[in-house]
């Protein structure tokens, strides 16, 4: 089998992808930011056994040294490593910049130089922004409506010029939300299971009336896989789509009414995006990833949840249920 690298590996989708690259008979190096406490991420949570299969490389992204030499001797690279959250972005701009922009020309680079065979390049299904027709396919426009879209917007744009000017073999894989174990409480469903499961009655939250197409994450790693594995992907931007959307206040209710029943729901001010920033209503087609790859969702979303919450409910001590996590 081939060997994979995957940056991005210490979080939430590049955990699960890494070790669904494992059970799938790849050889991994995983790409984990470096800290001084020598923590991997979510990697630390898998069994040792797994851990054992793993190659670590600790770096940078930013680092266009550190990524060259970590992809060196690897036949496909999937590219998830990011700064994601949409409230820091408002405060940070730049890093969001360095990051996802200047991280992803850092991979590009290396791969253009060492000969690559396979990039896959994590979009975001935020390019979108607010749909201006449902569903929304690769077709639709772009609209940065906050920074960290618009560098997302940047990174995928850089990808389609490397292959279209110097042939580089990339995808673009563009999930809608994805959800799941190892989440983090910047997330909307973990932030409402981590306050629920605490015991609280009053579930703080932003606005309640935008809609999301949410993906477990079996299923998106599922789909980064069946893209990666079709030659016919090569050149293409793809959905990762459920085609089904739900209401943030709706998904709260669903697992209210799972969880705890007498809770409430309380908007709060500070977890409101500014009013041309928010998204309004993300619905993806997945008609091209099922036509090029036949990759179909094999979770229902309330299975998803359930499992979710199950999750959560063992690694409490994860989440700092009783802050904002921005």
């Amino acid at each position: 089998m081939k060997k994979v690298l995957v940056t991005g590996a210490d979080g939430f989708i590049g955990s699960h992808l890494t070790e669904n690259l494992l059970e799938k008979g790849y050889e991994v190096k995983a790409f984990t930011l470096y800290n001084s406490f020598n923590t991997w991420g979510w990697l630390d949570s898998l069994a040792k056994e797994k851990l054992d299969q793993i190659e670590i490389f600790c770096g940078d992204v930013r680092d266009p040294n550190g990524v060259r030499e970590a992809m060196r001797g690897v036949d496909m690279v999937f590219h998830l490593a990011a700064l994601i959250a949409i409230p820091f972005s408002y405060h940070s701009p730049d890093s969001y910049v360095d990051t996802n922009i200047k991280g992803t020309l850092n991979v590009l680079q290396a791969a253009r130089e060492l000969g690559t065979e396979r990039v896959l390049v994590t979009s975001t299904s935020e390019v979108y922004g607010t749909a201006q027709y449902v569903p929304i396919d690769e077709k639709h426009p772009f609209q940065g409506q906050s920074p960290y879209s618009a560098t997302k917007i940047g990174a995928d744009r850089l990808a389609e010029s490397f292959y279209r000017s110097f042939k580089l073999p990339v995808s673009i894989v563009r999930p809608f939300n994805t959800y799941g174990p190892r989440q983090s409480a910047r997330a909307v469903i973990p932030t409402i299971i981590s306050q629920l499961l605490a015991g609280r009655e009053e579930i703080k939250l932003g606005a309640l009336t935008p809609t999301r197409d949410f993906n477990y994450v079996r299923d998106t790693t599922a789909g980064f896989l069946a893209i990666a594995e079709s030659e016919q992907t090569v050149g293409e931007e793809i959905n990762i789509a459920t085609q089904r959307e739900i209401s943030i206040g709706e998904l709260a209710k669903e697992i209210i009414d799972q969880i705890n029943p007498k809770a409430r729901i309380v908007c709060e001010e500070e977890r409101l995006r500014p009013e041309k920033s928010e998204v309004n209503r993300l619905l993806g087609s997945n008609e091209k990833i099922t036509r090029l790859t036949g990759w179909k969702p094999q979770y229902t979303f309330e299975r998803g949840i359930a499992e979710t919450i199950e999750w959560i409910g063992r690694h409490m001590d994860a989440y700092k249920y009783d802050i904002y996590n921005v």
